[in-house]
Order: structure tokens, then sequence, then C-alpha cells
């Protein structure tokens, strides 16, 4: 098994509970599409065809497209991104605050979610997995003050660091702000404020929290896996 298939599969698993929820809204529909695709064995649909909740049925199907190949597994998302798939479930639909993505859109954050299989192979980090929650959840919603205030108490002395590198924020803001504010929390606060200005519809919580789960500034995923875990 290569190390990119392997990703997918982790991918896949890491997101299951996620997946269960979304697809159970209409079990068979997604059951006639694998099987479609022959991402199933005959045996396999036959076994899934026939659990009694949909719940039970979703969990099955993944675990079978799961455990059966590689292949299966990357033609599951592939599926998972169809027009058909986004439009029966919409929390499949990635969009943003305000309205539905272009068609363009979609590819391109497609794309962005190969690349990250591809760029950390067979670990599966905070980064990748926030990358398939911005692909399978609901345009994740923007980021709130409250939780900005949570973030900027955990940023430590690092904070003109991840400001520049991670948040890219130029050095004059910086020093602008810490002229501004003389208590420590209260300068990461309006950094993130700042930040969240700048990116306008794309200040999400799982944008944040992807950025500052990256490269030596990242902060501890205990400090800062609320920002996906609050639905």
């Amino acid at each position: 098994m290569s190390e990119e298939p392997a990703a997918v599969i982790r991918l896949l698993r890491s997101q299951k509970p996620k997946l269960i929820e979304i697809l159970s809204a209409d079990a068979d529909f997604v059951l006639q599409h694998a099987d479609a695709r022959a991402l199933l064995s005959p045996h396999s649909y036959q076994q899934v065809k026939h659990c009694r909740t949909p719940g039970e049925k979703v969990t099955d199907l993944l675990d079978h497209i799961i455990q059966r190949s590689p292949e299966s597994a990357q033609g599951l998302l592939d599926l998972l991104k169809e027009p058909d798939l986004q439009k029966t479930f919409p929390m499949l639909s990635i969009q943003r605050t305000g309205g539905n993505s272009s068609q363009k859109d979609l590819q391109q954050r497609w794309v962005r979610l190969q690349q990250c299989v591809s760029l950390h192979n067979t670990t599966i980090t905070n980064s990748m997995c926030c990358c398939v929650f911005d692909y399978f959840v609901t345009g994740s919603s923007l980021v709130t003050e409250k939780q900005l205030m949570s973030v900027a108490r955990s940023i430590g002395r690092s904070w003109r660091e991840i400001g520049r590198r991670v948040l890219n924020i130029s050095s004059v803001k910086l020093e602008q702000i810490e002229e501004d504010h003389s208590l420590h929390v209260e300068r990461v606060f309006a950094m993130l404020r700042y930040w969240r200005k700048l990116q306008r519809d794309k200040a999400t919580a799982a944008h944040l929290h992807s950025l500052l789960s990256q490269g030596d500034e990242a902060l501890l995923p205990e400090d800062i896996d609320f920002l996906i875990n609050s639905d």
C-alpha cells in the first residue's frame, strides 16, 4: 500500500462520525451510488443493503469501502464531491458565508484536500483534518469574538512570530497593536481581530485552526481544537 492511499484511508476513518451523521439522511441513495461505482463487492452490497437502520447502513458501507482497498476509499472521496451527492446532502456542500460556493471554488478546495493528502502522506495532522473539515462540513462559520479571546489566552510570548509568519500580519501593524494595548491578552486579541478583518468571509474557525496547527509556532491541540469541535 502506497503512502498516499494510506493517508486517504486514515482521512476517511477520522471523519467517519461526521459522515455517518450526514449520510444517514438518505443511506439508500449513497449505497446505490456506491454500488454504481463498484466501490463494494456484491457480497458487501447485500450485507449493507439489509442493515435495519440508516445509521447502521452508512456505518457498514463506510467500513466495507475503507477495508476493501485504497482504490475504493479514493472512489468514495470522489463520489462525495459529485453534484448529486452535494445536492442531496447539503452538509457536504462547501459554502461561503452568505451563499453557495461556485463550482470553481469547490474544485479548488477539492484540489487543496488532495494536496493535503499528498503533502502529509500517512500522517494525519491537525492541519490535514482541518482540510477535511473544510471539505465535508458546511462552510465553517466565521470565528466569533468569544473564540478569538479563548485563542488569545492560549498564545504566549511568541505572539509576534505567530502574527508575522502564521497570520501574515505586517510588523508595523503588530507594533501599532503593541503600543495601543498594554495587556498581553488584549494585544493578542487585537491581532486576531485584525486577522479576521483582513480575511473577511474566509475568517472561519476551521481556517484559523488550520493556521495555528502548523509550523514551529503551532499551538497545542487541546488549546484550539474547540474551534472545530464546537458543533
